[in-house]
């Protein structure tokens, strides 16, 4: 029986990646990994989905806010 049995397996996504001063941080140009933090829909999962800590869920949501912006990652599913 599989971790997730609702959602089927899924891999464990590396959230952080750390910096030249080992501080961790989100990368918003990595848009294959944010696009497997957000539903079909468009929306960003949870931490119990995502099983981050506080900290990096609000460095996740705001890479994807980042790319978002920037044109990266669609608002809505219209363009998914």
């Amino acid at each position: 029986m599989s971790r997730f049995p609702r959602f089927g397996a899924q891999p464990k996504i590396k959230v952080t990646k750390t910096g030249p001063a080992e501080v961790p941080y989100v990368d918003y140009k990595d848009v294959e990994n944010l696009r497997r933090m957000m539903s079909p829909n468009g929306k960003i999962y949870g931490r119990k989905r995502l099983q981050t800590s506080a900290l990096e869920q609000r460095m996740v949501a705001r890479a994807i806010k980042q790319a978002r912006f920037m044109g990266l990652l669609p608002y809505t599913s219209a363009t998914l």
